[in-house]
């Protein structure tokens, strides 16, 4: 499936249920980039073509088709997390410093 089809695929609805959802499987370290890419594609000062590769990272996070289907033990969130990592890698010029920030209060409401 092309980046196309998974930046079809987000929702804000879905990021957030999909999320919360798998937040104690995938763990903080999944969740993380995720949370820091979502506030960065909401922010204003955001580039166009950034938040369109942020939207497909965050597609392919919450589609059910998967290269690694999430439930597959241990494996399951690796290529969600190579997305995401390779996503936060082309954009982070535009992750700032308040994003980081609200994607771990974000984490620490969820895991204490």
């Amino acid at each position: 499936m092309s980046d196309k089809h998974f930046h079809k695929e987000f929702t804000e609805d879905s990021f957030w249920d999909k999320s919360k959802n798998v937040a104690k499987v995938a763990g903080k370290v999944v969740l993380e980039p995720a949370l820091k890419l979502y506030y960065s594609a909401k922010d204003p000062d955001t580039p166009m073509w950034a938040k369109t590769t942020v939207y497909g990272a965050l597609g392919y996070f919450i589609s059910p088709i998967d290269a690694l289907p999430d439930f597959t033990p241990i494996l399951g969130y690796t290529d969600d997390l190579g997305v995401l990592i390779a996503a936060a890698v082309a954009v982070a010029t535009y992750i700032k410093k308040e994003h980081r920030e609200k994607a771990k209060e974000t984490l620490k409401q969820w895991f204490g």
